[in-house]
């Protein structure tokens, strides 16, 4: 059963820490739960009468988004509230299961290629396959600065599975939050009885993944990230099935905000929609307003958390698209499953979130080689860096070491059949699913991805470095502290500049700035120097 109580939900989470929880009146068994943004500069108590007036009772809210969680059971709701001048508009929360592939990025199940390796003796057993780390220089990087636990750096992902021994040293269970209750209707049963995953756990992969490259330990055992001492926060926004909606992705970064979180990595873009247009002609009034609330509740969150010292780094996407030039949008609304239709787009008013919004540093994907990943997207409007991505094909190139290894749970990959019930990796998933021990018996998993999911962690591992370097102590959380446009001008300017492609218009732009590559590749060295 889907939670019946979103007050309880607050408290187990660690909500209750900025959220204000209310007790509405007791709704039918009917009632729909619904995301409400109200109009900028009203006041709190204004828009929860407004939302009272269409029949709505609110049991959380978070004042700082102007965002507001609510339950009707009235028909009319939705309706009712967005006519009103002081909502700007209303999404319904997941009501039905969404088949198919999952959003986020999965470990390659083609043909794996060669089992090649990159680069020489590194610190931890599998760096030999990081190439990622020594095209961005990290190893020498290290030399200088290898990351401050005082630094924290959030994953609003999936989840983390912090009982990988790459992963454990360096995480905090304290600073930690779950905000996205699972979903039975679109995340299968429950694992726990509230429906509230654990801290430090993680049902789709994802987030392990991108954790691990981030911030692995270098400490003889997998791999090492590429800032292997920063403190690894959880911030669960993203369902086990993996869609990412408004609420918990904004609880998360207000909460990063109050919290002192240093750098969040954010690897996703809110659903259902690709993106999100003020107005778009194709569709609906309500799913007009519906997308003007997701937008407004993202510009508030994102300025919420860089306003309190947070450096915000985003994937660009996988749809091999220039984002100042979109073309129709077919995938949208990703949710219910079929309900996507064609949409054109139109740049000015449309925008794909979180990574076209405010104070959010832009990552595209390149390969091995250093060229654009093929499915990375681009453009001169929304990229800052490039970052090593990942790309099974990389020119003349196929292997599946051409993609990023990282931290993977060991649960997932069981429920998959690549690793079998005594913890062994199957034999036919050798070249691409790793299993290293500690000393003591403590077993971590590693397998490969790509995607702009991968470039991103890498860029947030050079973030975390820079504040590592040159912070200064952060005297209302403890630990450090930078100001997040001084890390984003030292994290632009270090990087590696890389000219466009010859012969490829899709490429514009100078050797100093083009849209496949915005500023350079990150370089973690020059960057700590």
């Amino acid at each position: 059963m889907r939670r019946t109580a979103a007050a309880a939900v607050a408290i187990a989470t660690g909500l209750a820490s900025f959220l204000t929880v209310s007790s509405g009146p007791a709704t039918a068994a009917t009632s729909i739960e619904y995301v409400v943004v109200a109009e900028d500069g009203v006041a709190p108590d204004a828009a929860i009468a407004a939302i009272q007036a269409a029949g709505g009772s609110v049991v959380a809210r978070n004042d700082a988004a102007g965002m507001y969680t609510v339950k009707s059971a009235g028909a009319d709701f939705r309706a009712k509230a967005t006519a009103d001048a002081k909502l700007i508009g209303v999404t319904q929360k997941a009501m039905g299961y969404a088949p198919g592939a999952p959003k986020l990025e999965q470990p390659h199940q083609g043909p794996t290629g060669s089992n090649g390796k990159h680069g020489g003796v590194k610190a931890d057993p599998l760096d030999d396959k990081l190439w990622g780390l020594d095209m961005i220089r990290a190893d020498r990087a290290h030399r200088i600065e290898s990351g401050d636990r005082g630094i924290t750096v959030g994953v609003l992902d999936s989840g983390l599975d912090a009982s990988n021994p790459d992963l454990a040293p360096h995480f905090s269970r304290r600073l930690s939050r779950n905000f996205a209750a699972d979903m039975t209707d679109i995340d299968g049963p429950c694992e726990v009885a509230s429906c509230v995953d654990p801290i430090g756990t993680d049902d789709n992969g994802h987030g392990t993944h991108v954790a691990g490259t981030i911030g692995a330990a270098a400490n003889g055992v997998g791999v090492s990230g590429v800032a292997p001492d920063v403190t690894l926060v959880e911030l669960k926004g993203g369902q086990d099935s993996g869609y990412f909606f408004l609420e918990p992705v904004v609880n998360a970064l207000v909460y990063a905000g109050r919290a002192g979180i240093d750098v969040v990595n954010m690897s996703f873009y809110v659903d259902p929609w690709l993106y999100n247009c003020r107005a778009n002609p194709a569709d609906s009034p309500e799913q007009q307003a519906e997308q003007q609330a997701i937008i407004a509740g993202m510009r508030r969150a994102l300025n919420y958390a860089h306003d309190n010292g947070v450096t915000l780094v985003g994937s660009l996407g996988n749809e091999n698209t220039d984002l100042g030039k979109p073309p129709v949008d077919t995938s949208s609304p990703d949710y219910p499953d079929g309900a996507a239709y064609p949409r054109p787009i139109d740049n000015a008013s449309c925008f794909d979130l979180p990574v076209e919004g405010p104070h959010v540093i832009g990552v595209s994907a390149v390969g091995p080689s250093g060229n654009r990943s093929y499915y990375s997207n681009y453009g001169l409007e929304q990229i800052s860096v490039a970052a090593p991505g990942g790309a099974f094909t990389d020119g003349t190139s196929q292997s599946i070491t051409n993609e990023i290894l990282s931290t993977y749970p060991k649960s997932v990959l069981q429920a998959r059949g690549w690793v079998d019930a005594e913890g062994n990796v199957v034999p036919a998933r050798a070249a691409s699913v790793f299993k290293s021990c500690t000393e003591a018996g403590v077993c971590g998993y590693y397998t490969y991805l790509q995607g702009t999911s991968m470039a991103a962690p890498h860029a947030s591992g050079v973030a975390a470095l820079i504040a590592s370097r040159f912070g200064r102590s952060d005297h209302r959380h403890g630990g450090k502290t930078m100001n997040p446009d001084a890390v984003e001008r030292r994290l632009l300017a270090s990087a590696t500049e890389r000219p466009c492609p010859a012969d490829t218009p899709a490429c514009e732009g100078t050797t100093q700035f083009n849209g496949f590559y915005g500023h350079g590749i990150v370089d973690a060295y020059r960057a700590v120097r």
